[in-house]
Protein backbone atom coordinates (compact mmCIF):
# COMPACT_ATOMS: atom_id res chain seq x y z
CA UNK A 1 0.00 0.00 0.00
CA UNK A 2 1.22 3.54 -0.95
CA UNK A 3 2.47 5.00 2.21
CA UNK A 4 1.97 8.46 0.90
CA UNK A 5 -1.64 7.47 0.73
CA UNK A 6 -2.27 6.25 3.98
CA UNK A 7 -0.56 9.49 5.57
CA UNK A 8 -2.85 11.88 5.01
CA UNK A 9 -6.06 9.70 5.47
CA UNK A 10 -4.22 9.10 8.95
CA UNK A 11 -3.91 12.85 9.73
CA UNK A 12 -7.45 13.41 8.51
CA UNK A 13 -8.80 10.55 11.07
CA UNK A 14 -6.65 11.75 13.54
CA UNK A 15 -8.24 15.26 13.40
CA UNK A 16 -11.46 13.47 14.14
CA UNK A 17 -10.86 11.59 16.50
CA UNK A 18 -9.27 14.49 18.30
CA UNK A 19 -12.14 16.49 17.66
CA UNK A 20 -14.87 13.83 18.76
CA UNK A 21 -12.89 13.87 22.75
CA UNK A 22 -16.13 15.28 24.18
CA UNK A 23 -14.33 18.18 26.94
CA UNK A 24 -17.09 19.07 28.03
CA UNK A 25 -18.24 16.16 29.97
CA UNK A 26 -14.86 15.28 31.27
CA UNK A 27 -14.70 18.71 32.53
CA UNK A 28 -17.63 19.24 34.03
CA UNK A 29 -17.47 15.95 36.04
CA UNK A 30 -14.41 17.40 37.43
CA UNK A 31 -14.78 20.40 38.15
CA UNK A 32 -18.70 20.04 39.72
CA UNK A 33 -19.08 16.05 39.19
CA UNK A 34 -22.24 16.62 37.00
CA UNK A 35 -23.11 15.69 33.23
CA UNK A 36 -23.82 18.38 31.02
CA UNK A 37 -26.41 16.29 29.01
CA UNK A 38 -28.70 15.55 31.80
CA UNK A 39 -28.60 19.21 32.84
CA UNK A 40 -29.72 22.77 31.30
CA UNK A 41 -29.68 22.32 27.85
CA UNK A 42 -28.01 19.08 27.19
CA UNK A 43 -25.48 20.65 25.35
CA UNK A 44 -21.43 19.26 25.87
CA UNK A 45 -20.57 22.46 25.00
CA UNK A 46 -18.93 25.72 27.29
CA UNK A 47 -22.17 27.58 27.75
CA UNK A 48 -23.89 24.63 28.79
CA UNK A 49 -20.82 23.65 31.01
CA UNK A 50 -20.87 27.17 32.34
CA UNK A 51 -24.54 26.79 33.47
CA UNK A 52 -24.06 23.26 34.84
CA UNK A 53 -20.49 23.49 36.56
CA UNK A 54 -20.01 27.02 37.04
CA UNK A 55 -17.89 29.85 35.06
CA UNK A 56 -14.49 28.39 35.64
CA UNK A 57 -15.69 24.67 33.84
CA UNK A 58 -16.85 27.02 31.03
CA UNK A 59 -13.96 28.79 30.35
CA UNK A 60 -11.14 25.41 30.89
CA UNK A 61 -14.18 23.70 28.04
CA UNK A 62 -14.16 26.55 25.76
CA UNK A 63 -10.40 26.84 25.32
CA UNK A 64 -10.00 23.15 25.19
CA UNK A 65 -12.20 22.88 22.67
CA UNK A 66 -10.87 26.05 20.66
CA UNK A 67 -7.61 23.89 20.78
CA UNK A 68 -8.96 20.72 19.70
CA UNK A 69 -9.82 22.77 16.70
CA UNK A 70 -7.36 24.59 15.82
CA UNK A 71 -4.07 22.20 17.13
CA UNK A 72 -4.70 20.19 13.70
CA UNK A 73 -5.66 22.34 11.38
CA UNK A 74 -2.52 24.42 12.10
CA UNK A 75 -0.30 21.58 12.10
CA UNK A 76 -1.88 20.94 8.80
CA UNK A 77 -1.23 24.57 7.84
CA UNK A 78 2.58 24.17 9.04
CA UNK A 79 2.95 21.34 6.61
CA UNK A 80 2.57 23.17 3.97
CA UNK A 81 -0.09 21.49 2.29
CA UNK A 82 -3.02 22.99 -0.36
CA UNK A 83 -6.49 24.59 1.35
CA UNK A 84 -8.60 21.18 -0.03
CA UNK A 85 -6.26 19.47 2.42
CA UNK A 86 -6.06 21.61 5.17
CA UNK A 87 -10.00 22.30 4.84
CA UNK A 88 -10.66 18.80 5.17
CA UNK A 89 -8.70 18.31 8.60
CA UNK A 90 -10.49 21.21 9.66
CA UNK A 91 -13.58 20.05 8.78
CA UNK A 92 -12.70 16.64 10.49
CA UNK A 93 -12.12 18.17 13.62
CA UNK A 94 -15.23 20.07 13.33
CA UNK A 95 -17.39 17.24 12.50
CA UNK A 96 -15.46 15.11 15.78
CA UNK A 97 -16.96 17.57 17.63
CA UNK A 98 -21.08 17.50 16.33
CA UNK A 99 -20.68 13.59 15.64
CA UNK A 100 -18.36 12.31 18.13
CA UNK A 101 -17.54 8.36 18.01
CA UNK A 102 -17.11 7.94 21.41
CA UNK A 103 -20.92 9.34 22.27
CA UNK A 104 -22.57 7.49 19.84
CA UNK A 105 -22.36 10.47 16.83
CA UNK A 106 -24.39 13.02 19.00
CA UNK A 107 -22.34 15.78 20.07
CA UNK A 108 -22.21 19.43 20.55
CA UNK A 109 -23.15 22.93 18.30
CA UNK A 110 -19.59 23.09 17.12
CA UNK A 111 -18.98 26.92 17.61
CA UNK A 112 -15.90 27.08 19.69
CA UNK A 113 -14.57 24.20 17.86
CA UNK A 114 -15.74 25.93 14.58
CA UNK A 115 -13.68 29.24 15.82
CA UNK A 116 -10.40 26.67 16.62
CA UNK A 117 -10.20 25.85 13.22
CA UNK A 118 -11.16 29.04 11.85
CA UNK A 119 -8.76 30.96 13.83
CA UNK A 120 -5.99 29.07 12.47
CA UNK A 121 -6.44 28.98 8.98
CA UNK A 122 -7.97 32.82 8.27
CA UNK A 123 -7.21 34.58 11.91
CA UNK A 124 -8.97 37.86 10.63
CA UNK A 125 -12.32 36.62 9.42
CA UNK A 126 -12.07 34.38 12.41
CA UNK A 127 -11.93 37.89 14.81
CA UNK A 128 -14.44 39.69 12.24
CA UNK A 129 -17.00 36.81 12.98
CA UNK A 130 -16.34 36.47 17.02
CA UNK A 131 -16.45 40.79 16.47
CA UNK A 132 -20.37 40.16 14.99
CA UNK A 133 -20.78 37.54 17.83
CA UNK A 134 -19.87 40.20 20.79
CA UNK A 135 -22.28 42.53 18.89
CA UNK A 136 -25.51 40.42 18.62
CA UNK A 137 -24.86 39.30 21.87
CA UNK A 138 -24.26 42.78 23.53
CA UNK A 139 -27.58 43.80 22.06
CA UNK A 140 -29.85 40.54 21.99
CA UNK A 141 -28.58 38.56 24.91
CA UNK A 142 -29.12 35.20 23.21
CA UNK A 143 -25.66 33.14 22.74
CA UNK A 144 -27.42 31.19 19.84
CA UNK A 145 -28.60 33.93 17.83
CA UNK A 146 -24.80 35.19 18.09
CA UNK A 147 -23.43 31.58 17.26
CA UNK A 148 -26.02 31.96 14.32
CA UNK A 149 -25.82 35.29 12.86
CA UNK A 150 -21.38 35.06 13.83
CA UNK A 151 -21.39 31.76 11.54
CA UNK A 152 -23.00 33.13 8.70
CA UNK A 153 -20.75 36.08 8.53
CA UNK A 154 -17.68 33.95 8.15
CA UNK A 155 -17.97 32.37 4.55
CA UNK A 156 -18.50 36.68 3.48
CA UNK A 157 -15.57 37.22 5.41
CA UNK A 158 -13.50 34.61 3.90
CA UNK A 159 -15.15 35.81 0.32
CA UNK A 160 -13.79 39.25 0.33
CA UNK A 161 -9.91 37.96 1.41
CA UNK A 162 -8.27 36.84 -1.62
CA UNK A 163 -5.40 35.16 0.62
CA UNK A 164 -8.73 33.21 2.21
CA UNK A 165 -10.97 32.35 -1.19
CA UNK A 166 -9.47 28.79 -1.08
CA UNK A 167 -11.64 28.52 1.96
CA UNK A 168 -14.42 29.80 1.51
CA UNK A 169 -16.07 26.18 0.71
CA UNK A 170 -15.31 25.27 3.94
CA UNK A 171 -16.39 28.41 5.78
CA UNK A 172 -20.29 27.28 3.78
CA UNK A 173 -20.28 24.10 5.33
CA UNK A 174 -19.26 25.23 8.97
CA UNK A 175 -22.10 27.87 8.74
CA UNK A 176 -24.76 25.61 7.36
CA UNK A 177 -23.72 22.56 9.95
CA UNK A 178 -23.94 25.39 13.11
CA UNK A 179 -27.38 26.63 11.70
CA UNK A 180 -28.82 23.10 11.21
CA UNK A 181 -27.48 22.53 15.05
CA UNK A 182 -29.39 25.51 16.46
CA UNK A 183 -32.80 24.11 14.81
CA UNK A 184 -33.84 23.52 18.32
CA UNK A 185 -32.66 27.28 19.33
CA UNK A 186 -34.11 28.91 16.32
CA UNK A 187 -37.33 27.30 16.97
CA UNK A 188 -37.49 28.53 20.84
CA UNK A 189 -36.19 32.44 19.05
CA UNK A 190 -39.50 32.21 16.84
CA UNK A 191 -41.73 31.06 19.94
CA UNK A 192 -39.98 33.36 22.36
CA UNK A 193 -38.94 30.77 24.68
CA UNK A 194 -35.32 30.64 24.24
CA UNK A 195 -33.00 31.43 27.73
CA UNK A 196 -30.86 35.31 27.41
CA UNK A 197 -27.43 35.02 28.67
CA UNK A 198 -28.12 35.46 32.75
CA UNK A 199 -30.79 32.48 32.28
CA UNK A 200 -34.23 35.13 31.33
CA UNK A 201 -36.26 34.00 28.51
CA UNK A 202 -37.07 36.18 25.76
Amino acid sequence: MDTQAIYPVAFVAAAYLLGSVPFGIVVARLFGGVDPRKSGSGNIGATNVGRSAGRAAGLVTLALDLLKGGAPVLLASLLRTGPAFVSLVGLAAFAGHLFPVYLGFRGGKGVATAFGVMLAIAPVAALLSAAVFAVVLALKRYVSLGSIVAASTLPVFLSFMPRYKGFVPLGAVVAVLIIVKHKENIRRLVEGTENRLGGKKG
